[in-house]
């Protein structure tokens, strides 16, 4: 999944293939907060309290500052296919003091794994990585169901990876699945849009 536009694994020609675990470092590295602040990103949609969905989490780019933003009566449910992944992020999060707030899973390819979430999820977070899935209509089918009525979804894919007819194509597979477009953020090089269930 994604961690950031590297992503955790990646779809190219409509294969699907992993990318390299350790990618997740550069991915999650300081440095790339200095030309993106993860929470500047997220905290207009998060708040104290809130259950958040992180699909694609990597090592935590986007999960520490959310980790931070639900507080201590909020979860982070953070789902990546990649094992190594998940132990840097679960070694970040162990640093920062933050464990206890991140539900880290191991997931399939093939689904999310967040069927106990249903109607719980107060917004979903998914930043460069609907891309990189098998598929983004069964993302959208699942993410739906775990949202709470008006829960939201953050949807932004980068402009190098993602063309706007695919991403088109991504926001009418959202529309199937039940969400609607509340509006169309400016999140610097990605194309993003903000859906409501």
């Amino acid at each position: 999944m994604h961690g950031g536009p590297a992503g955790c694994y990646h779809v190219a020609m409509k294969q699907h293939r992993l990318c390299p675990w350790w990618l997740g470092y550069v991915v999650a590295s300081p440095l790339r907060g200095l030309l993106e602040n993860p929470n500047e990103i997220v905290k207009r949609y998060v708040r104290a309290g809130m259950t958040v969905l992180e699909p694609g989490p990597g090592m935590g780019f986007f999960t520490l500052p959310l980790a931070r933003l639900v507080g201590t009566a909020g979860r982070v449910v953070a789902v990546d296919v990649q094992p190594r992944m998940l132990a840097g992020l679960n070694k970040r999060l162990a640093r920062a003091g933050l464990v206890d707030r991140v539900d880290a899973r191991l997931v399939s390819a093939e689904s999310m794994g967040i069927s106990d979430l249903a109607g719980a999820v107060d917004c979903a977070l998914a930043l460069a990585v609907v891309h990189e899935m098998p598929s983004a209509r069964n993302f959208f089918r699942e993410t739906a169901a775990a949202l709470k009525p008006g829960g939201r979804i953050l949807l932004a894919e980068p402009k190098g990876h993602v063309t706007p007819a695919d991403f088109e194509e991504e926001c009418s597979l959202a529309g199937e699945a039940g969400l609607k477009l509340i509006e169309r953020p400016a999140l610097g090089r990605s194309r993003a849009a903000l859906l409501a269930k």
